[in-house]
């Protein structure tokens, strides 16, 4: 960014206003000691997490899923990172299902390399409640990576582990 540019867009942040300094800004302590009406939607709910509230731990209801308003199912999640825990991750994010794997390279071929994404979709412990994509890259001579195909049986094969494990997990729940 040149400084002529770097200048200008101080100048127009500067004149940005951040609000009227003069505004009050009501005293909920005050009044709610002279019974004005103020409702807090904490006061609501209970909770910043709405009516259901939230729980580290899932809920009772035996289908996995998380009392968090999370959309994804807790046996498909930990089934999920048991299965592909011998690739390091690269992101995991409970909230909307995802997790990436770094690049990981089998010790036996040293020349190619997979990285693997899987997406978990929905509350239930279904069939359909999981996908995985997997990526395969093979080394050149000259040491740089180019794609190189995937038979699709092994997204599918992934898969079916992953919803194998899950239902490990829901069995041993339930003993």
């Amino acid at each position: 960014m040149s400084i002529l540019a770097g200048t200008a867009l101080l100048a127009a942040l500067g004149a940005c206003s951040w609000g009227d300094p003069d505004t009050v800004y009501p005293d909920t302590d005050n009044r709610r000691a002279t019974g004005n009406s103020y409702e807090s939607p904490y006061d609501k709910y209970g909770s910043v997490f709405g009516e259901g509230g939230a729980s580290a731990f899932g809920d009772d209801s035996g289908n996995g899923a998380s009392g968090t308003g999370i959309d994804v199912n807790s046996y498909l999640w930990r089934a999920s990172l048991d299965t592909i825990s011998f690739m390091p991750l690269a992101s995991a994010d409970p909230f909307g299902g995802v997790i990436i794997t770094d690049w990981y390279s089998p010790p036996e071929t040293q020349d190619e390399r997979f990285k693997v994404n899987v997406y978990i979709f929905g509350r239930e412990l279904r069939a359909d409640g999981v996908r995985a994509a997997v990526f395969r890259q093979r080394q050149q001579l000259d040491g740089s990576w180019i794609d190189a195909e995937v038979e699709p049986k092994t997204a599918t094969d992934l898969e079916n582990a992953i919803l194998a494990r899950a239902r490990q997990l829901r069995i041993a729940s339930l003993q």
